[in-house]
Order: C-alpha cells, then sequence, then structure tokens
C-alpha cells in the first residue's frame, strides 16, 4: 500500500469516525449483543494503542465468561457492550501480547494450529507470492492447493530454518494469563477438503493441545472463516462448544454458537479504522455497497 493510499483510508476513517455513527451504533445497535473481533498478528506496541482503544469504549469479556452465559452456566448476565477479543494462528509476534493484555485487563484467546506452533514449520500462505495467489489457492480443492505448494517447495511437514509461530515454552509461560484453542493441525480450508482430512484436522488439533500440553479446548476457529454445515457437524462430534467464523455481524441469543460472527481487524490499522470496524460500521457499508 502506497504512503497515499494510506494516508486516504486513515481520512476515510477518521470521517466515519467523528461522524458519530459508531458511538450510536455502539450505544442502540451493539449494546445488547456481544461483538468478537479477530486479529491475527498484531504486534505488542501496537496493541498497546488499540486495547486502550478498546476498552475506554467496551465491556471486555473471555470467550469463556462469553460461552458460559450463552450456555447457561452462570444466571450472571453479561454487561452491555461486551466485547471478546480473539487471534489466529498463533503467530510468534502474539508472544508479547500477554504482557499488554494484563496491563490493559483484556482477557484474549488465541487459536493454535497444533501442526505449526512449537516447531519451524510455516504457514502455507506465506509461501505465496502476493495475497491474490493465496486467495487462489485456498478456492481449490485441498489436495490440488497442496500439488501446487509442493512445486513451490513447500510442504506441511517441512521444517524450515525460520520459525513463524509461538513455541511451546512460550505458550506454557502464556497459558495462565491467556486462553489457547484450536484453529486445526495445519490450517487447511476444511470445506475444500475430504471428509476424512476434515475430520482429522478437527480432531487431531483438539486432542494434541489437551493431551500434549494441558490446554482445555471448547473452540474451534474455523481456518480463513470457511465452513459449512457438515464442519459444524464435525466440531460437535468431536467434543467442541463452539465454533468461530469470520462473517461479519454481532451475537445475540439467537446466533448459533457453532457459527459465531466476528469482526476482522487488521493488524496495521490506525485507531480510527479500529473504532469504526468494531462498530460494525464498515461492514454495513459494504453490505450496502454490494446491495446496490
Amino acid at each position: 500500500m502506497t504512503s497515499l493510499t494510506r494516508a486516504a483510508r486513515s481520512t476515510v476513517f477518521a470521517l466515519l469516525r467523528f461522524s458519530g455513527l459508531p458511538f450510536l451504533i455502539r450505544e442502540i445497535w451493539q449494546r445488547n449483543r456481544v461483538t468478537i473481533v479477530v486479529y491475527h498478528a498484531l504486534e505488542p506496541a501496537r496493541a498497546e494503542v488499540h486495547f486502550a482503544a478498546l476498552r475506554s469504549r467496551y465491556n471486555v469479556v473471555s470467550l469463556s465468561e462469553y460461552l458460559a452465559v450463552r450456555l447457561g452456566q452462570t444466571t450472571e448476565a453479561l454487561p452491555p457492550k461486551a466485547l471478546v477479543v480473539t487471534f489466529d494462528d498463533g503467530h510468534r509476534s502474539n508472544y508479547g501480547l500477554a504482557s499488554v493484555a494484563l496491563r490493559h485487563g483484556i482477557p484474549i484467546t488465541i487459536f493454535l494450529c497444533s501442526g505449526i506452533v512449537g516447531t519451524h514449520r510455516h504457514y502455507w500462505w506465506r509461501h505465496t507470492k502476493d495475497a491474490g495467489e493465496a486467495q487462489a489457492l485456498k478456492a481449490l480443492p485441498d489436495e490440488q492447493r497442496v500439488q501446487v505448494l509442493l512445486g513451490k517447495g513447500h510442504s506441511d511437514e517441512r521444517e524450515y530454518d525460520t520459525r513463524q509461530s509461538l513455541s511451546w515454552d512460550e505458550i506454557e509461560e502464556m497459558k495462565s494469563s491467556v486462553d489457547f484453542q484450536s484453529h486445526t493441525v495445519f490450517h487447511p480450508i476444511l470445506p475444500a477438503c475430504s471428509i476424512e482430512r476434515a475430520l482429522w484436522e478437527v480432531v487431531d488439533s483438539k486432542e494434541t493441545l489437551e493431551r500434549e500440553h494441558g490446554l482445555k479446548i471448547y473452540a474451534l476457529a474455523y481456518p480463513n472463516g470457511d465452513y459449512s454445515d457438515r464442519e459444524v457437524g464435525l466440531l460437535q462430534r468431536a467434543g467442541y462448544t463452539c465454533g468461530l467464523t469470520s462473517d461479519p455481524g454481532f451475537n445475540n441469543s439467537e446466533t448459533d454458537v457453532f457459527r459465531l460472527r466476528r469482526l476482522t481487524l487488521p493488524d496495521e490499522a490506525g485507531v480510527s479504522e479500529v473504532i469504526v470496524k468494531t462498530s460494525g460500521l464498515w461492514a454495513m457499508l459494504k453490505a450496502c455497497r454490494l446491495k446496490s
């Protein structure tokens, strides 16, 4: 992104932020719904700014607290403007988030790819030439995607010189304050997988994280947010309590807990963009544009 494009983007989000619309949405429409946001590789320095902005505008609760209320395990109601903060993949930079989150009183959930964290294996999309190629590969049947990546020299189990994910020592250190959950084993696009591969990704990730690392796994975030009725059934069969999508929107008492909605926040976003996107305004504007 060029500096001119970045400046224009910042201007648009600043105008939307100070229009008062995010405030109105938050105080009226969003107030009695639960907002779940998702980051990926947010750097700790930027997290300081983002977390401060979120804490001043929302009542941040943990994913487990939200689910306890939804599933009737407690009579204590959630506060208004409840918000849950999640991270997908288990990137190496996530290590610095624990102290930042504690400082701001922000409980976070990190969804781990069990076959990548704790190794020198790489996230497969990091071996594509650009975002467009990665998106094209996501649309392929999984076996075909794997073959294309093999042609580029990448395989799921190849160990590289560099580490892209959290180590097990880092996870062990963080787990007293961070909620770790499942993001499958190697992050394939589940609906593009055979039933055997999809089931293995869902089951093995949960079992490995629980058996070998003492984590209590109750949630799975669908890789790339992609799922179908089949994946919902696989999660239920494997003993998960919920599944998280990338479908934009808020969550209420009617939302299927295996189709929880999340708003995606770019790791490089400025504060105005965070405020606008967390309110749901940006997703609403995009939806209106698509309908027109």
